[in-house]
């Protein structure tokens, strides 16, 4: 089963590992381990990430980064909490997926977490002459 694939290989990485159906599985990595594990999904797994999901959890933020296993039609679920709210950062996936590209860019644009390493982390969504330092998807952001 390709479940226990993925917990062998990424091994002690994973924490919170849960099942939330047959083919839904969410588990937690710490934020230095995204671009391994990443490689590891795609590379010995053959799985590729669909999307990521950025949350603004007040105390923290929280992405969620999707891979899909095509061939068993399983979700993995990848969390990452960013503890820094004043800086929040981590290494971005754009060079591995193509996928992570618009998806990071909505994330850096919308909650303001920087991806080290995304070559174009231009506005997608907002226009260009949004304000600096705003992020709309923020709890604390304010409509001025």
């Amino acid at each position: 089963m390709i479940q226990e694939q993925v917990k062998e290989k990424l091994g002690k990485k994973t924490t919170d590992w849960k099942a939330t159906s047959s083919r839904r599985i969410y588990f937690t990595i710490a934020q230095k381990d995204i671009s391994d594990v990443g490689k590891i999904l795609h590379k010995d797994m053959n799985m590729r990430l669909a999307t990521i999901s950025g949350v603004d959890e007040q105390t923290h933020f929280e992405l969620i980064y999707h891979f899909s296993h095509d061939a068993t039609g399983e979700l993995f679920n990848v969390r990452v909490l960013l503890t820094d709210r004043k800086n929040p950062c981590i290494d971005s996936l754009s060079t591995l997926f193509e996928a992570a590209d618009w998806s990071e860019r909505e994330i850096h644009e919308m909650l303001g977490i920087d991806f080290k390493g995304h070559l174009n982390l231009k506005h997608l969504l907002l226009n260009d002459a949004w304000p600096q330092g705003k992020y709309p998807l923020r709890k604390d952001y304010v409509n001025e």
